[in-house]
């Protein structure tokens, strides 16, 4: 008897991104594997006409998945006029354990060319030899069962191909699952994927016993450190109180150009970096990297790397807030702080800037700029040999 079953992954996931269970990510691809092209089409007689025709011509197979048992024998009338060579199977859960483990085998030992079926080949099944998959109505199917479905082909070393047919009208949920879908074709995607379903589904409450809620209430980078920090209570480790950063106005402009990053998606994402670095050495990584990725910085971009050195160092030194206008500077620190004034005093004067001690209690210093370099590269180097 053919057994098909199905691993709830999304559970794991939420106990792995949790810290409950470790999570381990096999991202290399096994020798001579290609990513599977993944189209979103609505239906088309001459494509799919094409599309068997190529996969039977080099000797392979097909999946047609068609996920309503009451109209599935219509659908495979119609896969065998558009494939008048192949031979056809049809196979659902409500046919005779006998039956269908006939056509299934049958399908297996590659005595039928193109499978007509419902969502029972989700997953469990294995057909190096099928590599063509066509799931009909595709906007029927969540994120993870459309990921399922395309894993059953593009097995071997012959290029896949995935169609997800839908109507030409269809909702903005679905239609985002579709493009998350169609963007994420290489191998090892898997764990991107999951993320993003998360994100779209909602996480829901991972430690207790009511599992509702949604992680984008919040924002899912702020429900995960939550998450982390509420992990970290229940184990009995605590959570490690960070110095508060400070305020930092430049009177420079500070952003990513949309010339020098044009995806938003990205250009989130390391604002978020940005925001999450604890050290210079974090911040020195992301502008190698954004050197290598996008070209020479900007002075935008450099201007904004400065600000979050300062909001970093700052933060160790116990600033409270830190203010350039032209050629000055003001630094506030936090009141209750002792710096150490003769080793920022001297930190000072190797960047030529002139210090005055403005107010004592809290200690706020004016800065002026005696020469050499502009002032807030000149800060940002006084502040981290101060540090």
């Amino acid at each position: 008897m053919l057994t098909l079953t199905a691993t709830p992954i999304p559970r794991t996931l939420h106990l792995s991104l949790a810290g409950l269970r470790d999570l381990t990510l096999i991202e290399t691809a096994p020798r001579d594997r290609s990513p599977i092209l993944t189209f979103v089409e609505p239906w088309d007689d001459a494509l799919l006409e094409e599309a068997f025709a190529r996969e039977i011509d080099r000797g392979g197979q097909v999946f047609m998945v068609h996920n309503r048992i009451e109209t599935i024998d219509t659908i495979a009338e119609r896969v065998r006029t558009l494939a008048p060579r192949a031979r056809v199977g049809v196979a659902h859960g409500q046919m005779a354990a006998e039956e269908l483990e006939k056509v299934m085998r049958f399908f297996v030992a590659g005595e039928v060319d193109i499978l007509v079926s419902t969502m029972i080949v989700e997953s469990g099944l294995d057909v190096a030899n099928a590599n063509t998959m066509v799931v009909h109505d595709a906007h029927r199917f969540g994120l993870a069962q459309l990921y399922q479905l395309r894993g059953r082909v593009g097995r071997s070393h012959r290029r896949a191909y995935c169609y997800l047919l839908v109507p030409d009208s269809i909702d903005a949920e679905a239609e985002e699952r579709l493009k998350v879908l169609e963007h994420h074709t290489d191998l090892g995607s898997g764990y991107r994927i999951a993320l993003r379903d998360l994100e779209l589904r909602g996480a829901g409450n991972l430690l207790g016993a009511e599992q509702s809620g949604h992680a984008q209430a919040v924002g899912f980078d702020l429900y995960l450190r939550w998450l982390e920090e509420t992990v970290r209570s229940l184990r009995g480790q605590g959570t490690v109180e960070q110095p508060a950063p400070p305020d930092v106005v430049l009177d420079h402009p500070a952003h990513l150009p949309d010339g020098y990053v044009p995806d938003d998606d990205v250009k989130l994402d390391l604002y978020r970096r940005l925001a999450r670095s604890a050290s210079s050495g974090e911040i020195d990584g992301l502008r190698d990297e954004l050197r290598e990725r996008f070209g020479p910085l900007p002075p935008t971009v450099e201007t904004l790397l400065d600000m979050t050195r300062l909001r970093v160092m700052g933060a160790a030194l116990g600033l409270q807030n830190v203010l350039v206008r032209g050629d000055e500077a003001r630094l506030t620190f936090r009141p209750g702080t002792t710096p150490r004034l003769a080793g920022l005093t001297s930190a000072l004067d190797d960047v030529q800037l002139a210090a005055e001690v403005r107010r004592t209690v809290p200690l706020s210093l004016r800065l002026m700029r005696l020469g050499g370099e502009p002032i807030v590269p000149a800060l940002v180097r006084a502040l981290r040999k101060a540090s």
